[in-house]
Order: C-alpha cells, then sequence, then structure tokens
C-alpha cells in the first residue's frame, strides 16, 4: 500500500489489548489462513491466530531471539473467515468475511480489510470491501477471501461468489480500490490459492468439479485471463502455491482420490508424494539447506500430529519423506525464516496456546523440540 504511511496508520487503528493483563489468559481457537508466522522489516517474527473475539498477535522481543510479547488481542465481531498475506514491503494485511445478524432474512456479508505496517504496531481500522452481490440472499452465500500483495504493492482479494465462480476486487494505482469484477469460472471451491511473483505478476488457481482454473496476467497490476482448465481433482481447501522458479508456481494439494499430497507445475505432471494431511492447506517454504535450494512442507495429519518434508525445489520426483514430531496442533502449521536465516515452525497447541520450532546447527532441517511462547 503506498496511500498511508506507518506512522499514519496509528491514528484511527484499533490498539491491541495485552492478554497478560486481563484476569484469564486469551485462548487462540484455530489458525489464520495463508501464512500466519512473518518476518518484518525489522527482523523480528510476528504470530497470528483466531481468538472468538477478535485476532491475536504474538511478538518477537528481538531478531532471532527466543522471547516473545503477547498475546495481544484485537477485537473484531462477526468474522467467520480471516485470510493474511503479506507484501513484499513488509506491510501485513488481513482479510476477512463478516456476517452481521439482521432482523429478517440472511445475515449481511461483506469483505473486510484491515493492515498492520509495522512489526509491534497497531492494526488499522477495518474497512468493508463491500459485497458484489445486491441480493440478500445471494450475499450471503459470498465466499471466504483469499488474497497477494503485488510486487507493486497493490492488494488483490478473491472469493467465490454465489454462482460458484471468481470475484476479484484489487487495489489500482494510488490506493483507489477497482469494483468486482467477475473473472467466471464454474462451481470453484473455496478458497482460491494465490501466488504473487517477485516479477509483480500474480495468478491464481482453485478446483472445480474434477478440474482445476487457473487466472493468469500478461503483464504486472494488468488485467486476469483464464487459462486453459486442468483436468484434475483437489480436495476442497487444500491448494497452496510457492514460487519456485521465475514466473513460475508449484501448487500442492491434497489428492481426494488417495488423501495424499501431490506437487503440480501447470504444463508438467502430477508428482504424488504421500502423507496423509488433515483437511486444509500445508505450509510450503522456500529455503536454502547445506547450500542447496529445498522446498519444505508442513501439514497436520488425520491424527493432529505435525508432519514435515524437504525436497530440492523443484526435484520433488527424486523423493519426500515424511518426518513425523512429536508435535500436535489445532489448525494449519507456519513456516518462516527468522533474521538469522533459520527454518521456524509455529503451531497452535490443543490448549490454544502458541508453540515455537526452531532449525538447531544440524545437517539437513532438524528442529528442536517446540516451545510454549
Amino acid at each position: 500500500m503506498r496511500t498511508r504511511s506507518g506512522r499514519a496508520a496509528a491514528q484511527g487503528a484499533a490498539t491491541g489489548i495485552s492478554a497478560n493483563g486481563g484476569s484469564a489468559r486469551h485462548r487462540a481457537e484455530t489458525t489464520l489462513a495463508g501464512s500466519w508466522l512473518v518476518l518484518g522489516k525489522d527482523g523480528r517474527l510476528t504470530a497470528y491466530a483466531r481468538a472468538r473475539t477478535g485476532l491475536l498477535r504474538w511478538t518477537q522481543t528481538r531478531p532471532g531471539g527466543a522471547e516473545w510479547t503477547g498475546p495481544d488481542l484485537f477485537p473484531v465481531s462477526g468474522l467467520t473467515d480471516l485470510h493474511i498475506v503479506q507484501g513484499a514491503d513488509t506491510y501485513v494485511h488481513f482479510l476477512g468475511r463478516r456476517e452481521v445478524p439482521t432482523a429478517d432474512g440472511p445475515p449481511a456479508v461483506d469483505i473486510v480489510h484491515a493492515i498492520q505496517y509495522q512489526t509491534g504496531r497497531p492494526v488499522t481500522e477495518w474497512r468493508s470491501l463491500g459485497n458484489p452481490h445486491k441480493d440478500a440472499a445471494k450475499a450471503a452465500r459470498f465466499g471466504m477471501p483469499t488474497g497477494a500483495v503485488s510486487a507493486g504493492g497493490n492488494v488483490h482479494v478473491f472469493a467465490r461468489n454465489a454462482g460458484g465462480g471468481v470475484m476479484l476486487r484489487r487495489e489500482l494505482a494510488g490506493g483507489k480500490w477497482s469494483a468486482w469484477t467477475d473473472l467466471k469460472g464454474s462451481l470453484v471451491q473455496d478458497p482460491v490459492a494465490v501466488v504473487a511473483y517477485t516479477s509483480g505478476h500474480v495468478e491464481a488457481l482453485v478446483g472445480g468439479q474434477d478440474l482445476i482454473m487457473r487466472w493468469t496476467q500478461e503483464k504486472p497490476d494488468g488485467a486476469f485471463g483464464q487459462a486453459p482448465t486442468i483436468p484434475l481433482s483437489v480436495a476442497g481447501g487444500s491448494a497452496v502455491g510457492l514460487e519456485t522458479g521465475p514466473d513460475r508456481a508449484t501448487y500442492y494439494w491434497t489428492d481426494p482420490a488417495t488423501g495424499g499430497v501431490v506437487a503440480h507445475r501447470p504444463g508438467g505432471d502430477v508428482i504424488p508424494l504421500g502423507g496423509a494431511p488433515a483437511e486444509g492447506p500445508g505450509a510450503v517454504l522456500r529455503v536454502p539447506l547445506d547450500g542447496y535450494d529445498c522446498t519444505v512442507l508442513a501439514h497436520r495429519d488425520v491424527e493432529g500430529r505435525v508432519v514435515l518434508a524437504a525436497c530440492g525445489t523443484e526435484n520433488e520426483q527424486a523423493g519426500v519423506w515424511w518426518s513425523p514430531t512429536r508435535e500436535r496442533c489445532v489448525g494449519a502449521p507456519a513456516l518462516a525464516r527468522d533474521a538469522d536465516g533459520r527454518v521456524v515452525l509455529g503451531l497452535i497447541d490443543a490448549a490454544g496456546a502458541l508453540r515455537m520450532a526452531r532449525q538447531n546447527d544440524e545437517p539437513g532441517l532438524a528442529l528442536a523440540p517446540s516451545v510454549a511462547v
């Protein structure tokens, strides 16, 4: 976003309520959609989760350190879904689906957006991005938002509409927002997987009924066109994408036929990776390990355990071996690199507490046991 500075964002922003200062510690109920563990410009990590009454935030006290503050609570009501995305400028964007009860008829549904500009700073007020449906019944069926921030700093918001297609609303040059645009599609599943490339291009992929739909741009921040459909099936809500080459993404999802994870680069083959993930997407991270360009994957399996794997980037066909950890979690785990370049695994445990496991000094991908924050 280029419309407001971090200092200006503090004006009218939502102030967090320290959980440690109250009579009871706030409990995380589940994780956010998207990469909910992020690295700020100052080198500190921040983790986010959902509580019954709003957004929870934990903040690392120093770059690479083991101590954290929080959780801080940012009250917000009516959210049914909340997606997080970070831009190259390190601003953190929150995209929510909000339901407000009405006196009669279906609830009023809209998409809301808020920003955290700097590590540890307030979250801005939640601003409505509206709903493309004028009819109340259709508006109530509007889906959960996902999105990305282009290299140019423009926010792109995607959501399934009441008719089963994909809608897009995005920030334009100068900070103004476009109207909702119908990208078409048929019988799409929530949510849409979105990848923002370092080149400035953004693309979106979503599963339908025994096929995959994808939208791409010819130029950064340009119009979206629908690519040819791919005759593959995706377990609902399981797809996640990662830039693994110049303007090239690898998508990972759960195969509904086998229950295992697969990898796919559009135009290539489907590569079975095994595993037995629970519902929802896994976490993916591109990181050097022992001098090699690698991709790390993590998911919660059907028994609630966190399972890890690593492979050479775009070399999944050489084999992926899943390693169960001793960790158990609710929602999806998260992966990030800290200020020292180490892999950090974040999870929410059954008690609603945040736990962190950090890469140790052993070769390859070896994580120390998790520690409660």
